[in-house]
């Protein structure tokens, strides 16, 4: 990765390069990627049905923040040491937000049920601008400690080997490139 350039230094374009060259970012989202595309296939061979909608959807196996959180969190320790104190900030992060989907958020959906449940069926309280509620509450946002422990287990087996063997998408393109060239 090359050194960041300042906002003020004008070089709108080369930060942009930069923003392209940052393999551990392009990599964690691949881990996210790589978990929400997941999703299809786990709704597929466990309900049996092709349900696109999973793609947009939080919860579910496997957690996508998960993935994204750790393979971040693993590729700082790449570029930066497991030693050093960034690593430590990101490894950091990661817990709260794994810590976060599987209790926090997983009893905000929970809760959601039981109101949905309790509204069933009957005359829907109005709100504050006497509308009625139409809308139940969404229930599945929050995750399972074995749907958080596949995605925290997805984000580095992606990052790192992305990292690795691939680095950034400049990189790639420039690889690309070079093969293109090479073969013409």
């Amino acid at each position: 990765m090359t050194p960041p350039i300042s906002s003020d230094s004008g070089h709108l374009l080369l930060m942009v390069r930069d923003l392209f060259d940052n393999a551990v970012l392009w990599w964690g989202l691949a881990a996210c990627g790589v978990a929400q595309l997941s999703k299809l296939a786990v709704e597929f061979v466990a309900h049996g049905r092709w349900r696109p909608e999973v793609l947009f959807e939080t919860g579910g196996m496997p957690s996508s923040h998960s993935a994204l959180m750790t393979g971040t969190a693993a590729g700082v320790g790449w570029y930066q040491g497991y030693q050093d104190p960034l690593f430590a900030l990101a490894a950091a992060v990661a817990f709260v937000v794994l810590y976060d989907a599987s209790g926090v958020r997983r009893a905000a959906g929970e809760t959601a049920a039981r109101v949905n449940a309790l509204v069933q069926g009957r005359e829907r309280p109005n709100d504050v601008g006497g509308t009625l509620w139409e809308h139940p509450l969404k229930e599945n946002v929050g995750h399972t400690r074995l749907e958080v422990l596949v995605g925290s287990l997805i984000g580095p087996l992606v990052a790192l080997p992305g990292l690795a063997l691939v680095g950034s998408p400049l990189h790639l393109v420039s690889l690309l490139n070079h093969g293109v060239s090479a073969a013409g």
